[in-house]
């Protein structure tokens, strides 16, 4: 709207466009009308002043801003250690003639008047920003901690000790279907083998060479590598 408003396109033309009645255009254009005394020449519309101004109307409206003693009394409980699961539902439980749901009080607590008084410290999981409601759960991880480079041994890290190896995927076109080339470097002389493997399972990868260690990428390919490594007593870090 801002672009066609300063291209000067009729009214009428942006409600059928936009597949809205032409009051309503003409009311998104008056109430958020951009003005300032000291700035007079840049007075007009603009979509990101439009929008500030619709989200300060929004939060004015608020049950919570609306109501101070309402706010008052959510406030008191969240810090008393209720969820606002449980203040919702014992408003609803008690009858009360003036309530809010869950919702509206995760809005408020994550809203900027909340933010400000850090009311997120009072959630039992202390988050700062709020949690999708409908996010993808967190996967486990792959690979335990336990075999993450960070605590491999300092022989290890510092490359004193012979017989220790790194492992790497290389990958090509998909045209060229699922053959990979897998390339494993002693750490200490540099030696190099390059494996061709038929796919990206481990097992090919798995049976050569026979070192006390590995370290390997933390792909798919190198999920199975724990499994392998334990019939081979060999230790693999990720």
């Amino acid at each position: 709207m801002e672009r066609w408003k300063y291209a000067k396109v009729p009214v009428d033309d942006m409600a059928r466009v936009l597949k809205r009645c032409r009051s309503t255009i003409y009311r998104e254009l008056r109430r958020n009308y951009f003005s300032d005394e000291s700035l007079p020449k840049y007075a007009g519309y603009y979509g990101s002043a439009a929008q500030l101004k619709t989200a300060d109307r929004r939060a004015r409206q608020r049950k919570l801003i609306k109501h101070p003693s309402l706010c008052d009394s959510v406030i008191r409980q969240l810090k008393n250690g209720w969820t606002p699961e449980q203040i919702g539902n014992r408003m609803i439980l008690e009858k009360a003639p003036l309530r809010v749901c869950q919702e509206k009080i995760y809005r408020y607590i994550y809203s900027k008047d909340g933010m400000n008084q850090e009311l997120w410290w009072y959630l039992p999981t202390h988050r700062m920003s709020r949690k999708p409601r409908r996010a993808r759960k967190r996967q486990p991880p792959k690979f335990h901690r336990d075999v993450s480079i960070l605590f491999r041994p300092d022989d290890v890290a510092h490359r004193r000790q012979f017989g220790h190896w790194e492992a790497d995927l290389m990958l090509f076109k998909q045209t060229l279907g699922q053959t990979n080339v897998t390339t494993l470097v002693e750490r200490v002389s540099r030696f190099t083998l390059i494996l061709k493997n038929p796919n990206r399972r481990t097992k090919p990868v798995m049976h050569c060479p026979a070192g006390d260690t590995r370290i390997a990428e933390r792909g798919q390919d190198y999920e199975g590598n724990q499994r392998i490594a334990s019939c081979r007593a060999q230790i693999h870090y990720f």
